[in-house]
C-alpha cells in the first residue's frame, strides 16, 4: 500500500474519479511506476476545486483526521494525486484504510 512515512506524516497516492453516482473507495491498483494506489471517487465534479474538497472531507471523516492537516501535495488538476497527512504515522493510517 501507498504509505511512506516521513519525519511528521505520511504520505497517500489516490486515483480520483470525481463525478460518480456515489462518494466512496473502490479498491487497490498498482500505477505505471510500480506504486499501489488508492481508488476513490466522488459525486462532485471536478470544477473549482470541488472534487478535491469532496475527496479531503471524505478522507477526514474516515481516517477521523482533521481537514486542515491533509493537503494535496501533488495533482491538484489531475486524476492522480499524492496527499500528505500531517501528524498521522504510516501505520496508523493503514490500520484506518480500507484493504
Amino acid at each position: 500500500m501507498a504509505r511512506n512515512n516521513d519525519l511528521n506524516g505520511a504520505v497517500l497516492h489516490i486515483r480520483l474519479s470525481p463525478g460518480a453516482s456515489s462518494d466512496g473507495f473502490r479498491g487497490w491498483m498498482t500505477d505505471e511506476q510500480g506504486r499501489d494506489v488508492l481508488k476513490i471517487s466522488v459525486t462532485a465534479i471536478a470544477e473549482n476545486g470541488k472534487a478535491n474538497e469532496a475527496l479531503i472531507k471524505l478522507l477526514s471523516k474516515t481516517l477521523k483526521h482533521p481537514k486542515t492537516a491533509i493537503e494535496i501535495r501533488s495533482g491538484h488538476t489531475d486524476r492522480n494525486k499524492v496527499l500528505y497527512f500531517d501528524g498521522l504515522a504510516a501505520d496508523t493510517l493503514a490500520s484506518r484504510l480500507p484493504r
